[in-house]
C-alpha cells in the first residue's frame, strides 16, 4: 500500500485511475456498478478500523476490539464481520488478499457486511462481481484485482479524508459517467454550481426537512445540507442536521443515493419507485407528506404520463386551474407534485427545460401548459427564475431554467417575480460550460436579495407576465447585450414543437368530425 496514502494525486485522479482499471470491461457508465461499491466498502472498512483502534487504545488490544465490536455492534457505526489473519492488518486487506474466486470472494463478502448491517441491505448487495453473461464473466479476476489494487491506494478513514469530499469524489466520476454515457447517465446528475445556487438560495436551516423527489444519486439533498452547514458555521448553537428525504426510480441509482447518504453520514431516507404514479412519502391519512423545502431536477419533457394520470390522481396534486399540462412535457405536472409536498412556509427550486418558461405563450387559442404557468403566476406562487448558461447539462446543450416557488412571500415581494438571465455567466469547459465560484456568488446573491443589475437581473411585476402571456423566461425581458434583439432558437424551437403537436392534436379531432359527418 502507498505509504504516502495516495496523497500526491487528487481524490479525483485517484478515482478516476480506479475506473481505469478495468477500461474495457464494461461501457463507461456501467463502471459505477463495480466502482461505487466496492470504494464504499473501503469507506466502511477504513471507519471500521479507526473505530477499532479507538476500541483497543482502551482496552489493551485490536484483538480485544475485534471480540467488543462483535459482541455488542453499538460500539461501532457499522459492524463488518471481516476479520484479519493478524489483526494488526487492515479490514479491508481481507478483501485486498483475495487471490482466487476473487468476484465469488467480493460478492460473499459484501453480502455479508450486509446481513449484519439492514441499513446497508439492497445497496451494498446489489452487485454480483462474479455474474456472467453467455457464459463470459462480466468483470474477469484479473481487472477486478487491478479494481480492488488501485482503490487500495488511498485511505478513507475518519482522519484521512472528510465526507464531503468523497462526496465530492462520487459527484466527479458520476460526471466522468454522464461524458461517456450520454442522456442516460445525465439524467441522474446535476452540475455541482446548479445544485449549489439552488441550496444557497433555498436557505435550509438547522433540523429543517427537505425533499427531492426525483433524487437521483442524492447530490441536491447533500448540496442543502452542505450549504446549512456553510451557513451556520460560527454560531454559538448546536446546528442539528437536516433531514434529507428522496425517492428514486432506478434501483441501481437508488442504491448508489443511499451510499452517498451514508458517505456523508447524513439523516434522511431514500425510497424506491415512480413518484410521479406512487410517491411514497405520505402523512398518516394517507396524504401527500409536506416538507419545508423541495429540491429536484426531473427528467426534461416526459411525455408518457396521460391525462387520465392526472385525473386519477387522490393525492390533491393537480388543483383545478391548473392540472394536466399535455402529453408533450410533465414539466408542470412535476412542479404541481413540488407545490403539494410543501408546507405552509415551504419553499422550492426546481430545474426545467428552457421551454417550460414560455411555451404556449403567444400562441392563439389556449395552450395546456401555459395554462398551469397562469395558475402559478396568479396564485403568487412564483418567486423567481434563473435562466441559466448553455451546455452545462450532460444530457443537452440546452441552457435550462430554475424556477423557485415561494408558499410564503414577504409582502414586500407579492404580485412580482424576480428573473435572472445568467446566460453569460460561464466560462468554457471541455466538454462542458461551467460556472465559475465568483459567478456561483453573484447569481446566488442576486436571488436572495432580488438585487436588479443590468443585463443580468430585473423584478418584474405580475401585470407585465400578463401583458406578455405569461411568458416568464428572464430572456425575455432582460437582453444580455445592446445589439440582442432575438430571443435564444432554442426556446423557438421548443415552443416550435408544440404549436407542432398542437396541430397534429387538432388535425385528429377534426378528422374524426369530419368522418361522423360522413365528410
Amino acid at each position: 500500500m502507498a505509504s504516502n496514502n495516495g496523497k500526491d494525486k487528487s481524490l479525483e485522479s485517484w478515482i478516476w485511475d480506479a475506473a481505469c482499471s478495468i477500461r474495457g470491461a464494461k461501457d463507461a457508465p456501467k463502471y459505477k456498478d463495480y466502482i461505487l461499491p466496492l470504494i464504499f466498502t473501503k469507506r466502511l472498512c477504513d471507519v471500521f478500523d479507526d473505530e477499532l483502534n479507538r476500541i483497543a487504545a482502551e482496552v489493551g488490544s485490536r484483538k480485544k476490539a475485534f471480540q467488543l465490536a462483535k459482541a455488542d455492534h453499538k460500539l461501532v457505526r457499522f459492524y463488518l464481520p471481516l476479520v484479519p489473519d493478524d489483526p494488526e492488518q487492515p479490514v479491508w486487506s481481507v478483501i485486498r488478499k483475495l487471490s482466487d474466486k476473487i468476484g465469488e470472494g467480493v460478492t460473499t463478502h459484501m453480502r455479508a457486511i450486509a446481513r449484519e448491517n439492514p441499513l446497508l441491505q439492497g445497496i451494498i448487495d446489489r452487485v454480483d462481481f462474479n455474474a456472467t453473461t453467455h457464459g463470459q464473466r462480466d468483470l474477469d479476476d484479473d481487472r477486478l484485482s487491478n479494481l480492488i489494487e488501485a482503490i487500495s491506494t488511498k485511505r478513507l478513514g475518519l482522519d484521512d479524508v472528510e465526507a464531503d469530499i468523497i462526496g465530492k469524489s462520487y459527484e466527479y466520476l458520476i460526471r466522468k459517467f454522464a461524458e461517456g454515457g450520454g442522456q442516460s447517465a445525465g439524467e441522474f446528475y446535476t452540475p455541482p454550481e446548479v445544485g449549489t445556487i439552488m441550496s444557497r438560495v433555498l436557505q435550509p436551516e438547522p433540523g429543517m426537512e427537505i425533499y427531492d423527489p426525483t433524487c437521483g444519486s442524492g447530490g441536491l439533498l447533500i448540496k442543502c445540507e452542505i450549504a446549512m452547514e456553510e451557513a451556520a458555521k460560527g454560531k454559538k448553537r448546536t446546528v442539528a442536521p437536516l433531514k434529507l428525504y428522496g425517492q428514486e426510480y432506478i434501483a441501481e441509482t437508488w442504491a448508489m443515493a443511499n451510499m452517498n447518504m451514508i458517505i456523508h453520514d447524513m439523516e434522511g431516507q431514500i425510497e424506491i419507485g415512480d413518484t410521479f404514479k406512487n410517491p411514497k412519502f405520505r402523512n398518516r391519512q394517507g396524504k401527500l407528506r409536506t416538507f419545508d423545502r423541495v429540491v429536484a431536477n426531473p427528467m426534461w419533457n416526459q411525455d408518457w404520463f396521460t391525462e387520465a394520470d392526472y385525473d386519477n390522481d387522490e393525492l390533491d396534486r393537480f388543483p383545478a386551474g391548473a392540472g394536466f399540462p399535455g402529453k408533450s412535457s410533465a414539466d408542470w405536472g412535476w412542479v404541481q407534485h413540488m407545490h403539494a409536498s410543501l408546507n405552509d412556509q415551504g419553499r422550492a427550486a426546481v430545474v426545467l427545460d428552457t421551454g417550460a418558461a414560455s411555451r404556449g405563450s403567444g400562441n392563439a387559442g389556449t395552450n395546456k401548459e401555459k395554462t398551469v404557468r397562469q395558475w402559478f403566476v396568479d396564485h403568487d406562487l412564483i418567486e423567481s427564475v434563473l435562466y441559466l448558461p448553455e451546455n452545462l447539462f450532460y444530457n443537452t446543450t440546452a441552457p435550462g431554467i430554475v424556477l423557485f416557488l415561494n408558499k410564503a412571500k414577504p409582502k414586500a415581494r407579492k404580485g412580482k417575480v424576480f428573473l435572472v438571465n445568467a446566460s453569460q455567466v460561464f466560462e468554457k469547459g471541455d466538454p462542458k460550460n461551467f460556472i465559475p465560484d465568483a459567478g456561483i456568488q453573484r447569481i446566488a446573491d442576486s436571488l436572495i436579495g432580488w438585487q436588479e443589475e443590468e443585463k443580468l437581473s430585473r423584478i418584474v411585476d405580475h401585470a407585465e407576465l400578463k401583458k406578455n402571456d405569461y411568458n416568464i423566461s428572464p430572456s425575455r425581458y432582460i437582453h444580455t447585450s445592446d445589439a440582442e434583439t432575438y430571443r435564444p432558437i432554442a426556446e423557438i424551437v421548443e415552443e416550435l414543437k408544440v404549436i407542432e403537436a398542437e396541430a397534429r392534436e387538432t388535425d385528429k379531432a377534426l378528422k374524426k368530425i369530419l368522418e361522423k359527418i360522413g365528410v
